[in-house]
């Protein structure tokens, strides 16, 4: 192989995670489709860690897929399994909560894949279970709801959440301070209070505003769900008369807030969302709702979780990498769609 073959297949390495993620969105939450796409399939194929090798075992749990970002999560995830011949995808039911995903789990270890990549309903609830099979021997992949344990997990991949109120306070000082507004209402609708990441995405959003001299005025938490993102919005809305801007941290509920809004008949705010769902790319190019940006929370992660987890159970590592074993840590960065740009991120909403 020549220099440039080698460069070639470095960069395909790099860029086919992104790649397969964006065809499995399409593929998998914009129809039925199971199954990877050809543009997926051939991605995968373009780099030497696609290379079929040992045949190895991905046991795979996630909550139910009631929430559009968590049907994208397990859809990317066969699909992306599907896209290596040398992988057995073991799906395992989740349960309500984490005492039955922690139940479902554990008859899992009895099974001994060779790799579990696991997104629990709580980390911490889940941690123990990590620990377990990390001491028998089975490498756990931790996808997006972190494991407080580094000893619970191979790999903990997940998205940026304390970068995305980052990215939505700077979007918002920014768009404040071109209109001039003085000592400005701001809102914040959060999701599910008790998980860590909602707590590091109010972090993030409070530490940026607070360094352009700005705070959230009113805060409500709802729990990621159409119905409980409308019930917060209405109560926001009749406890402030004036507000010009909102962070909502989810677009699955935002389509309850901004149902919420349109029936209070307010539009004097704009509103920034979360994770960059196709619907909300697709509110903010059309340009006539008060949303005007999300930043995201890509579940392409899910995608980048089976690639992995598939290398660390046949014992190799990146190939663009000098070091022989996949990385202990990846955050992937959170970044602010607009009308602007929102044509290009299209294909990769979900």
């Amino acid at each position: 192989m020549t220099q440039h073959s080698r460069d070639m297949s470095r960069r395909r390495l790099l860029f086919g995670g992104a790649a397969v993620g964006a065809g499995v969105l399409l593929a998998g939450c914009t129809s039925n489709e199971q199954s990877p796409t050809e543009a997926q399939t051939k991605a995968a194929d373009g780099n030497a860690n696609a290379e079929p090798g040992k045949q190895v075992t991905i046991g795979f749990s996630a909550p139910a897929a009631d929430h559009g970002w968590i049907a994208a999560i397990t859809n990317n995830a066969k699909a992306q399994a599907a896209a290596y011949s040398d992988v057995t995808f073991n799906i395992v039911e989740a349960g309500a909560d984490a005492a039955a995903q922690r139940a479902a789990l554990s008859t899992l270890i009895s099974q001994k894949p060779d790799v579990i990549v696991l997104l629990p309903h709580d980390g911490k609830e889940l941690n123990s279970f990590g620990l377990e099979a990390m001491q028998a021997g089975i490498p756990v992949v931790n996808l997006d709801r972190a494991f407080p344990d580094a000893k619970a997990y191979r790999l903990q991949i997940k998205g940026d959440n304390y970068g995305m109120g980052v990215s939505a306070a700077t979007f918002i000082a920014e768009q404040l301070k071109a209109k001039g507004v003085s000592n400005p209402v701001i809102a914040e609708i959060a999701g599910i209070d008790s998980l860590e990441l909602t707590q590091e995405r109010t972090k993030g959003f409070n530490d940026t505003l607070a360094q352009h001299g700005l705070k959230v005025k009113n805060r409500r938490a709802a729990e990621f769900t159409v119905d409980t993102g409308q019930r917060e919005a209405a109560q926001l809305l009749q406890a402030e008369p004036k507000i010009d801007a909102i962070w909502n941290h989810d677009d699955d509920q935002g389509i309850g807030v901004l149902a919420a809004i349109s029936q209070a008949n307010r539009n004097e705010f704009f509103m920034v969302g979360g994770a960059g769902s196709k619907k909300a790319m697709e509110d903010i190019l059309a340009d006539n709702t008060v949303l005007k940006a999300t930043v995201t929370y890509s579940p392409s992660m899910a995608s980048s979780a089976i690639s992995l987890a598939r290398l660390i159970g046949q014992g190799r590592g990146m190939s663009d990498l000098v070091e022989l074993q996949v990385p202990k840590e990846i955050v992937l960065a959170s970044e602010t769609i607009t009308k602007e740009n929102a044509s290009d991120y299209l294909k990769l909403g979900f």
